[in-house]
């Protein structure tokens, strides 16, 4: 474990390290981000090998920040929208993304609960971004090392490629901390 754990820990580091608005102008900024958001989705495939089956790919990741899509292409359902399961898998990912990379791999994401509103059929690709304020993540992390484990919530808005909020997804989530043992 110590040894995904240091490469989580280094993928996040060089990830959120990179500027997410390099282009090919700046040739090595834009070679360190795409790189690192290669090595984000690698992990993520490696962990989880349904989300990348299903073209579920992060596309930012920084501090206290993820934006996450998921294609239609492969994920129709029998009207040819976008099929449930892949609003779920898009709105559930990042929050784990999120916290493995703010809190860093001492942490482990659990999701506890998720709720999804339609609101709209998603005829195209589908996008959504989570963020955590710094204060909410040192609040997490305090009561963590405290108690051995924190409760948070994310909402997130999903978008379709035309910018209309197709769904809202409302997660609880758990951490825990590794190794935790309680004062005695």
């Amino acid at each position: 474990m110590a040894i995904i754990d240091n490469i989580i820990g280094a993928t996040g580091q060089l990830a959120s390290s990179s500027d997410p608005k390099a282009t090919l102008a700046q040739p090595l900024a834009w070679l360190k981000k795409t790189g690192s958001y290669a090595a984000v989705n690698r992990l993520i495939g490696l962990s989880i090998p349904f989300a990348p089956r299903n073209r579920f790919r992060v596309e930012e990741v920084r501090p206290g920040y993820v934006r996450a899509r998921i294609q239609l292409k492969g994920n129709k359902n029998h009207f040819g929208s976008l099929y449930a399961g892949a609003y779920f898998l898009v709105a559930e990912i990042p929050g784990g993304v999120l916290t493995l990379f703010d809190l860093g791999p001492a942490y482990t994401p659990i999701l506890k609960e998720m709720t999804l509103q339609f609101l709209l059929p998603a005829n195209s690709d589908v996008t959504v971004e989570f963020s955590l304020s710094p204060e909410d993540v040192a609040g997490i992390l305090a009561e963590a090392d405290e108690t051995g484990r924190a409760k948070f919530s994310l909402e997130g808005q999903l978008r379709d490629t035309e910018g209309n909020h197709v769904a809202t997804s409302i997660a609880q989530y758990r951490v825990r901390k590794k190794g935790f043992k309680p004062p005695a």
